[in-house]
């Protein structure tokens, strides 16, 4: 059973018809064909586009992993590993506790990095792989 919401959007999604209209730069409306040729006629926005950096599902660029950034991140992490030792070893000593969170981020910053790595070069791999598709 569809909730409330999506009721409504479906409801609103068949009151209106959607058509695309294609309008210059000083409004007057193009036919589609015409629309068409006007984008392959700029070359920046294409040149751009060939360009782009690998992007995720939401749209931002991934960045190449740096430990500058996998350092930042431990920075971000570090106080809530200690909370997290500090409330499951309640009878170790307080500088025992730091020593067991240093442990922890001695872990965590080399396997951050990697896995910056390996989305970087999944991206890397799927923006390759996309190219070719359009090139074919």
């Amino acid at each position: 059973m569809p909730s409330k919401k999506q009721q409504r959007r479906r409801q609103k999604l068949k009151r209106h018809e959607y058509e695309e209209v294609y309008v210059d730069d000083e409004g007057n409306e193009l036919a589609p064909e015409v629309a068409e040729e006007l984008v392959a006629a700029r070359p920046e926005k294409n040149a751009k586009s060939a360009r782009a950096q690998p992007t995720r599902r939401g749209g931002r660029a991934i960045d190449p992993p740096s430990w500058s950034r996998t350092g930042k991140r431990g920075l971000l992490f570090f106080p809530l590993m200690l909370i997290v030792v500090f409330l499951i070893s309640p009878d170790l000593s307080t500088t025992k506790k730091i020593l067991n969170g240093v442990a922890l981020m001695a872990f965590f910053l080399p396997f951050s990095y990697f896995m910056d790595t390996m989305v970087w070069r999944a991206a890397q791999r799927r923006l390759a792989s996309t190219d070719e598709t359009k090139k074919r």
